[in-house]
C-alpha cells in the first residue's frame, strides 16, 4: 500500500459520524446494509449519511452495489486489514534497534 491510498483512506474515516458508519458495516458482515438500516442503527439523518458513505467509498473502505433500486452498502475487508497492516509494519521496529545498539 502506498502512502496516497493510506491517507485516503484514514481521511475517509476522519469524522465521528464516518466511523460509526464504518462500524455498523463492520458488525453487519459480508451481507452489508441499505442506506434505511444504516440510518436506523446510527440516528444519522439521510442526506448526511449520503455524504458520509460517498467519503466512505471514495477511500476504498467501504463498496456500493446496486441492486434494484437499492444500493447496498458493505465494509471493504480488505482495504481495512491492508490499512491495519500499513499502520502497524513498523511497530516497536525502533525498539529492537535500541536494544541492539545498547547490546
Amino acid at each position: 500500500m502506498q502512502w496516497e491510498e493510506a491517507a485516503q483512506g484514514f481521511s475517509a474515516m476522519g469524522s465521528e459520524a464516518r466511523l460509526k458508519v464504518l462500524k455498523a458495516l463492520v458488525r453487519a458482515g459480508a451481507p452489508g446494509l441499505t442506506v434505511g438500516e444504516i440510518q436506523e442503527r446510527t440516528g444519522i439523518a439521510p442526506s448526511t449519511l449520503a455524504h458520509h458513505l460517498k467519503f466512505l467509498a471514495a477511500g476504498g473502505v467501504v463498496t456500493q452495489e446496486k441492486v434494484g433500486r437499492t444500493t447496498i452498502n458493505r465494509a471493504s475487508f480488505d482495504a481495512l486489514e491492508n490499512l491495519a497492516r500499513f499502520i502497524l509494519s513498523e511497530c516497536c521496529v525502533d525498539m529492537t534497534r535500541k536494544a541492539a545498539n545498547n547490546g
